[in-house]
């Protein structure tokens, strides 16, 4: 996946949500509200990385802390195009 590429999706309601990116400015759209939809948190006792989403619900787990922000971007970006 090209780390360059970056989306918003824009719902009816005029909210729009996607991975957040330096690659656009979003403030040029306005006040911003951020929220993490996963924690990439280290498991002392497995010696892994570890993606959660909200509810503490493991998504994926690798000895790589870049590794699961790179799963993180393909998940969420692979998710906004259903």
């Amino acid at each position: 996946m090209d780390k360059a590429l970056a989306s918003i999706v824009f719902k009816p309601d005029g909210l729009g949500h996607g991975l957040y990116t330096e690659v656009i400015d979003l403030t040029s759209l306005g006040r911003l509200k951020v929220e993490r939809a996963t924690t990439i948190t280290f498991d002392n006792r497995l010696q892994v990385w570890r993606v959660k989403d909200r509810t503490g619900f493991p998504l994926f787990t690798s000895p790589s802390r870049e590794a699961c922000l790179d799963w993180e971007k393909e998940y969420f970006n692979r998710k906004d195009e259903v």
